[in-house]
């Protein structure tokens, strides 16, 4: 059971007493809070324990809930945005209330159904979660080694390429150059340190550096060559980015699981295409 009741957080809390609005949950330090009718269930009794999600209400009131949001205090999370007001923007979290970035927390312009990369912080002033695109990520102060697996978020396209939030705490950067899938921002992908570098940010691939990548390619192609009636206008000569697109993989990588196809028999190539051996 908490000891206190914390704000954005997944509490475990105990059934004290029961009143029409719902039941009152109370931390170690007899601190209560309400869960509406809405979210109780006939195993909920007196004494027994409950964990809830706490955020607060339309009066900024604590308040209770058995839903789990798409995010907690301090995470980086891609919400989308469902209304925009002249003071701010709303995020669905996944909760009765929505998210509010107001506009002194925004750094780029809100549209509906945009989906957003926010930090969920709570306020000072107000004492409620809010969203905030103007975060603060940490400069990276462990020794992180060569191929060591991290989770990312994409936030931001930049001329070298995406900025990505790297387990939920540093800043780090994928080169376009090395990029050979889609990308999306504010998806959460699995990824793998490249560099440490001095000033603390780091490097990061999409692949284990030094790792024989492309033994599954032939296989890709071959399924992609499925799709698409066993036949696509691809050579040796298609450009690198119309690969990039198609298979996800570099044009190096596409030319020798080509000449590995052939070889084994499994694809024919034209002038103008490859296709599929039945």
């Amino acid at each position: 059971m908490n000891k206190k009741i914390n704000l954005g957080e997944i509490n475990t809390l105990k059934v004290s007493r029961v009143s029409e609005p719902g039941l009152y949950l109370k931390a170690g330090d007899d601190e209560e809070v309400l869960l509406p009718n809405a979210y109780i269930t006939k195993e909920m009794q007196i004494d027994s324990l409950i964990e809830v999600f706490i955020y607060t209400d339309s009066e900024d009131r604590l308040v209770a809930t058995t839903l789990k949001p798409y995010g907690y205090k301090n995470d980086f999370v891609a919400l989308e945005v469902i209304d925009t007001a002249k003071f701010g923007a709303f995020l669905d979290m996944g909760l009765p209330k929505d998210l509010l970035v107001p506009k002194n927390r925004q750094k780029s312009t809100f549209n509906i159904s945009d989906k957003k990369v926010v930090q969920i912080v709570e306020d000072e002033k107000t004492h409620r979660l809010i969203g905030t695109e103007k975060f603060k990520l940490e400069k990276a102060d462990k020794n992180f080694a060569q191929n060591e697996e991290v989770e990312i978020i994409p936030f931001i396209k930049t001329p070298l390429g995406f900025k990505v939030i790297v387990n939920n705490k540093y800043e780090g950067l994928i080169y376009h150059n090395e990029i050979f899938e889609k990308i999306q921002i504010g998806d959460k992908k699995r990824a793998y340190i490249k560099l440490l570098r001095e000033d603390g940010k780091v490097d990061i691939s999409l692949q284990k550096i030094g790792a024989k990548n492309t033994e599954d390619n032939p296989n890709k192609i071959l399924t992609i060559l499925e799709s698409n009636n066993r036949e696509l206008n691809f050579t040796y000569k298609s450009e690198a980015d119309e690969i990039k697109e198609t298979f996800a993989m570099s044009k190096k990588a596409f030319k020798a699981a080509l000449t590995k196809l052939i070889n084994d028999k499994k694809i024919v190539l034209s002038e103008t295409s490859i296709k599929a051996i039945k």
